[in-house]
């Protein structure tokens, strides 16, 4: 993977109504340019890229994990790999390692949104951010499976954002990927 991908993926995001997505644009843009190892787990100061997959099943509903660490549920994601040839696989492996869910091979995924968030520290790794990418992904079922890093795994509809305390971004991100359909 390369910095350019990333650097021409955030260049080309715009939302203005979306604040927050858009200094997270300025934060991810900063990082890459000051940072000489972006996608390095290791890499704790300003933080690291990661990718988010914000999956939309057939009946509109989006998947969620429970994560077991930070004990709330997110979409799934997580840090890049080497062997990620980009953002949007990166995004598709951590979707698949987490969920095993039946993504539409034919769709393309889009840049839905960006997030940068803080991590608590943990054995090994200080408080650090992750500079996230989030995907927008087709799945062709409902299906999905626990992984170890989850508690749980649900399908939630928009009408039940507040019940599973999806955040403001994913809510934004997932309006704009409404939008498109």
């Amino acid at each position: 993977m390369q910095i350019a991908e990333i650097e021409a993926l955030a260049a080309a995001f715009d939302d203005p109504s979306d604040g927050a997505a858009m200094k997270s644009r300025e934060l991810i843009l900063a990082m890459l340019a000051d940072t000489p190892e972006p996608f390095s787990r290791r890499q704790f100061s300003p933080g690291h890229i990661t990718c988010t997959g914000l999956v939309m099943g057939p009946t509109g509903r989006v998947l969620l994990v429970d994560h077991a660490r930070l004990k709330r549920w997110l979409l799934p994601g997580g840090h890049v790999e080497a062997d990620d040839a980009s953002a949007a696989e990166a995004a598709r492996r951590e979707v698949l390692e987490e969920t095993s869910a039946e993504l539409d091979p034919a769709a393309t995924p889009v840049l839905a949104g960006m997030d940068v968030h803080g991590i608590p520290p943990k054995k090994g790794e200080p408080f650090h951010q992750h500079h996230d990418l989030i995907f927008a992904f087709a799945a062709v079922s409902e299906r999905a499976v626990r992984s170890e890093e989850s508690r749980a795994v649900a399908w939630c509809s928009e009408t039940e954002f507040d019940q599973y305390g999806v955040p403001s971004n994913v809510r934004l991100a997932y309006a704009r990927m409404r939008k498109r359909l």
